[in-house]
C-alpha cells in the first residue's frame, strides 16, 4: 500500500493548517491562438478591415509579468491617420441618418457579440496589461458590456430626450494603458449612441484589446469606417487630434498630455474632453467600521496595482483610530498575494511595464530619504511592484502631492471634519474621493464638501454607465457616462460643424497693451453744460474707482459722447475675483428658493425701468424703439427662465448596478469670467450672467466693450434686488485685456468669451495651465433673441459640473 500513495507537496494536511491558496492557472490557449491566426502581426483596423501599410516599423509587445513575447503591432504614421480620419468621416455621412432605434441595435449587437468573447478579451487585456485574471474577468470586462448596453438604450432614446441635439462628426479617441478596453469602451459607446464615427488611438503598452475588440465590432455587423483602430507611438495622439477633420477629441490619460492636447486644439472649434490624474483621498473617520474601511482601502489603491487615475493613494484616518487603523492595514498586507497575471488567487499582478516600476520606486525612495517610514510585502522579481504603505510625512511631501500610479498609500492623521476636508482638498487634482463613517450625516456632508467628480460612501471605486465619471480642477473636464455624458458627443442642432486653422496669433502679445483713455471732444453744446456721467466699476456690491484712474468714451450711435466708464486694469480683474471668491461659498449655500427669488426681483426692478433702458438702448446702437422695447422685454423674459431653473437643476438619482443609491449632484463651477461681444448688449449680457448665477457661481462680467453702459445701469437694479455683494461684478474696459487677465487667473474656475476669435484662442490656449472649463464663440455672432441660442440646457451644462455620490447599504439585506 505504501508503494501506492501519492506524495504532495505540500501535504493536504499541511494546506489545512496553514489554508494558503494554491496557484488557480487560468488557460491562455484560446488568447495564443488568435494571436497566431494573425501571424502575432497585426496592422491597423480601417473600414472593418486589416490594413497592412508599406514601410512601416513595428512595435513588439510584451506580456509584463514574464515578458514572453504576445505580438508585433504596426508603428502608424501621419499618413495612417489620414486614410482612418477619411474613412471615418465618410462613413459618418451614412452612420449620423440612422435612425436612433437602427444604431440601438448595432450597439446591442456588439454589447452580445463581447458577451460571447468575454474569456478571449479577459485573457488578451490581462497578458497585455499585466493585470490579474480576476479584475479582467470580474471587473472590466463586464463594466464593457454594461457600457454597450446602456448607450445602446440612449441611442434608442436620443430623438425623444435630446430633441435638438446632434452628432458631431469624427470623435479622435485616445485612451491609456491602465484599462485599455474599459476606458475605450467609455468613449465609443457614447459616440456612437450619438451618431458620431471614431478613430482610435490605444496607448502604446497596450493594443490588443482594441485591435480585438475592432474585429468583433466587425463581426456584430457595424458599418465599414464607423469604428477605426489606428496604432503607433505617443505622438501619434496629436497628430490625430490635430487633424483637419477631427471635430472632437476624447482624452483620457496624464494631466501634462491633456493640458498639451488642450493648447493643440485652442482656437480650431473642436470640442475636447479629458480625464486627467487624481490623487484621491480616503477619509475614515473613528466612528467608521474600521474592518470595512480595511477593505475598502485595498480596493481605493491596489486594485489594479494602484495603476488607477482615481486611486485612493492618499488616505486620512482621525486620530482616536490611526494607530489602530493602521495596524489593521499592515495585517491586511500581510497576507497579500501578488503574483502572475493569469492566476486567479491573487490580489496584484505586473506593472504594465519595467519604466513605470522605476518611477513608482523613486517615489517611495525619496519619501524615504525625507524620513518616512515604509511598510511592504514581499513581491516577486520582475515587473512587480510591492504594496506599499507610507506614514510620516508631512502634507507638503511629494508622495502626499503627486499622482504616483502606483500601489503606493500614504496615510495622515487628522484631528476634525475640517481639517480632513482641507487637507483633502489641497490638492490640484479633483477626481475622486471616498468617506467612511457610519453616521451617514456626517459622511455626506464631508461628501459635499469635497472638490472632486466622484465620492464614494464607505466604499472605493465603484464604476457603472449610468453615472459619469470625470473630475474637477486639474483632474480635468467632461464626463463619461450616464446622460451627462452625452453632452461630451453632441452639439445643439443649429450650430454648424466647422473646424478652424489656427489663428496667427502672438499669444505674448494679445491683450497686453493698457490702452488708458484721453480726453474727447464733443463738439459743443447747446444750452447748459451737461452734469458728468461717469461710471465706475462694480464688484463686492459697491461702485469702485479704477485702479489706474483712467476711462474711456462711451458715444451714441450718432457719435455723440454719452458718458464715460472706467478702464479696468490687472488689479481691478484681481480684486474683483477676490469678490467673487468671498462671496460665491455664501451664495451657493443660499437655497435655490432665495436664488430663485432675487432673479425674479432683478427682473421685476428692470421692468420698473423698462423705459430707461429702452432709451439708453436706442441711444447707444441706433435700433428703433420697437427693437430696443423687444430687447429688454426678452432680457426680462430670460431673467424669469432662468429663476425657474434655480430650483429645477439640482440633479438626480442615477439607475446604477450598486446595491445602494447614487445621487447626481450638479455643482456649480466657482467662478466665471463672463466676455460679452456687442450683439444685444444688454441681452447678451443677461443671458449669460443669469444661468451662471441661477446655478450658484459667482461672475466677474465684461460687457459689450462698444455699449457698456446697459451694464452699468444694472447696477441699481441689483442693490434693490437683494443680490448679496460680490456675486455678480462688472469690469469695463478693453475687453482683450480683460479677457486676458481673467484667463490667466489661476483662481478663475472658467471662463466663457463671445467676442473675437483671437479672443477664443487665446482662452482655450491660456485655460490649458490650469485646465480651467471655458466656452468661447470662435468670433461667431450668436442669435441672442433665438431661444435656441439664447437659452436652453447647452447654457446649464456649462453652468455645472456633475458629481456623483455613491452611498452604499446592507445593513438589513446583503446584495
Amino acid at each position: 500500500m505504501d508503494s501506492l500513495k501519492k506524495t504532495t507537496s505540500p501535504s493536504v494536511c499541511e494546506i489545512f493548517n496553514s489554508m494558503e491558496y494554491g496557484p488557480a492557472p487560468e488557460s491562455d490557449k484560446v488568447a495564443k491562438s488568435w494571436l497566431d491566426e494573425h501571424d502575432r502581426k497585426f496592422g491597423l483596423f480601417i473600414n472593418n478591415e486589416w490594413v497592412h501599410p508599406e514601410g512601416r516599423k513595428f512595435y513588439e509587445t510584451k506580456s509584463p509579468g514574464n515578458g514572453e513575447f504576445l505580438a508585433k503591432t504596426t508603428q502608424g504614421t501621419a499618413d495612417d491617420v489620414e486614410t482612418a480620419v477619411c474613412a471615418a468621416k465618410e462613413a459618418h455621412k451614412s452612420w449620423s441618418a440612422l435612425s436612433g432605434h437602427e444604431r440601438a441595435r448595432h450597439l446591442y449587437s456588439i454589447a452580445r457579440h463581447v458577451q460571447k468573447h468575454s474569456r478571449l478579451i479577459a485573457v488578451i487585456e490581462a497578458l497585455d496589461n499585466g493585470k490579474s485574471i480576476r479584475e479582467t474577468r470580474d471587473a472590466d470586462v463586464p463594466i464593457v458590456v454594461r457600457h454597450l448596453y446602456y448607450y445602446a438604450g440612449w441611442a434608442q432614446l436620443m430623438e425623444e430626450t435630446l430633441p435638438n441635439w446632434e452628432s458631431i462628426g469624427v470623435v479622435g479617441a485616445i485612451v491609456p494603458w491602465n484599462f485599455p478596453l474599459m476606458l475605450l469602451t467609455w468613449k465609443v459607446a457614447p459616440a456612437l449612441a450619438m451618431g458620431n464615427t471614431v478613430v482610435l488611438k490605444p496607448a502604446t503598452y497596450t493594443r490588443l484589446s482594441a485591435l480585438l475588440f475592432a474585429e468583433i465590432c466587425a463581426e456584430a455587423g457595424l458599418p465599414a469606417g464607423v469604428f477605426n483602430v489606428v496604432t503607433g507611438g505617443g505622438a501619434m495622439g496629436q497628430i490625430l487630434a490635430e487633424h483637419r477633420l477631427v471635430d472632437k477629441v476624447a482624452f483620457t490619460g496624464s494631466t501634462e498630455i491633456g493640458k498639451v492636447l488642450r493648447v493643440a486644439t485652442a482656437g480650431t472649434g473642436k470640442k475636447i474632453s479629458l480625464e486627467l490624474g487624481g490623487k484621491s483621498p480616503v477619509l475614515v473617520y473613528h466612528n467608521a467600521d474600521l474592518d470595512s474601511a480595511v477593505e475598502s482601502v485595498v480596493d481605493a489603491i491596489w486594485f489594479n496595482q494602484g495603476q488607477v487615475c482615481s486611486a485612493g493613494s492618499k488616505l486620512l484616518v482621525q486620530e482616536p483610530v490611526y494607530e489602530k487603523f493602521i495596524e489593521k492595514l499592515k495585517k491586511r498586507l500581510a497576507s497579500f498575494r501578488v503574483g502572475k497575471s493569469m492566476d486567479k488567487c491573487v490580489d496584484m499582478a505586473a506593472i504594465v511595464d519595467e519604466s513605470q516600476r522605476k518611477s513608482i520606486a523613486e517615489y517611495v525612495e525619496g519619501a524615504k530619504e525625507e524620513g518616512a517610514d515604509v511598510f511592504q510585502v514581499e513581491a516577486p522579481p520582475g515587473c512587480y511592484y510591492p504594496p506599499t504603505l507610507i506614514t510620516g510625512v508631512s502634507t507638503a511631501s511629494k508622495v502626499v502631492m503627486e499622482e504616483i500610479f502606483g500601489p503606493v498609500l500614504v496615510a495622515l492623521p487628522f484631528r476634525t471634519a475640517k481639517e480632513a476636508i482641507s487637507i483633502a482638498n489641497n490638492t490640484m487634482y479633483g477626481l475622486g474621493a471616498s468617506v467612511h463613517s457610519q453616521q451617514l450625516p456626517l459622511a455626506l456632508e464631508t461628501a459635499k464638501m469635497i472638490k472632486s467628480g466622484a465620492v464614494w460612501i464607505n466604499c472605493h471605486n465603484m464604476f457603472d454607465a449610468a453615472a459619469g465619471f470625470g473630475g474637477y480642477k486639474q483632474s480635468g473636464f467632461g464626463r463619461d457616462g450616464g446622460r451627462e455624458g452625452l453632452f461630451e458627443y453632441a452639439k445643439p442642432g443649429w450650430q454648424t460643424s466647422e473646424i478652424l486653422p489656427r489663428p496667427d496669433l502672438d499669444l505674448k502679445k494679445f491683450g497686453s497693451v493698457y490702452e488708458g483713455g484721453a480726453p474727447s471732444l464733443n463738439g459743443g453744446h447747446d444750452g447748459p453744460v451737461p452734469v458728468d456721467r461717469t461710471y465706475k466699476l462694480y464688484y463686492g456690491g459697491a461702485q469702485k474707482r479704477p485702479d489706474g484712474n483712467y476711462c474711456r468714451t462711451i458715444r451714441s450711435a450718432e457719435g455723440k459722447i454719452l458718458a464715460q466708464v472706467g478702464d479696468s486694469n490687472r488689479k481691478d480683474v484681481r480684486n474683483a475675483v477676490e469678490a467673487a471668491i468671498k462671496a460665491q461659498p455664501g451664495w451657493e449655500k443660499k437655497s435655490p428658493f432665495n436664488r430663485q427669488q432675487i432673479l425674479y426681483y432683478i427682473a421685476e426692478n428692470l421692468e420698473q425701468r423698462k423705459k430707461e433702458f429702452m432709451n439708453l438702448l436706442e441711444e447707444m446702437t441706433g435700433v428703433t424703439t420697437d427693437e430696443a422695447q423687444t430687447e429688454v422685454e426678452k432680457s426680462i423674459e430670460r431673467l424669469f427662465y432662468w429663476a425657474g431653473y434655480a430650483d429645477k437643476y439640482g440633479g438626480t438619482v442615477q439607475e446604477t448596478q450598486l446595491y445602494g443609491t447614487v445621487i447626481k449632484i450638479h455643482e456649480p463651477l466657482g467662478v466665471i469670467g463672463v466676455v460679452c461681444g456687442d450683439r444685444h448688449p444688454l441681452l447678451s449680457f443677461v443671458s449669460l450672467m443669469a444661468p451662471a448665477i441661477a446655478r450658484s457661481n459667482s461672475v466677474v462680467m465684461v460687457p459689450s466693450q462698444k455699449y457698456p453702459l446697459l451694464a452699468l445701469g444694472l447696477y441699481q437694479v441689483f442693490e434693490t434686488s437683494d443680490l448679496p455683494g460680490g456675486v455678480v461684478n462688472i469690469l469695463t474696459g478693453n475687453s482683450d485685456h480683460l479677457t486676458k487677465y481673467l484667463t490667466e487667473h489661476q483662481n478663475i474656475d472658467g471662463v466663457w468669451c463671445f467676442t473675437s476669435r483671437d479672443a477664443s484662442a487665446f482662452v482655450e490656449h491660456t485655460s490649458a495651465v490650469n485646465v480651467k472649463r471655458t466656452w468661447v464663440n470662435y468670433g461667431k455672432d450668436r442669435d441672442w433673441m433665438a431661444d435656441s441660442q439664447g437659452q436652453g440646457e447647452e447654457f446649464l451644462y456649462h453652468s455645472v459640473q456633475v458629481k456623483n455620490v455613491w452611498l452604499t447599504m446592507g445593513e438589513i439585506f446583503a446584495n
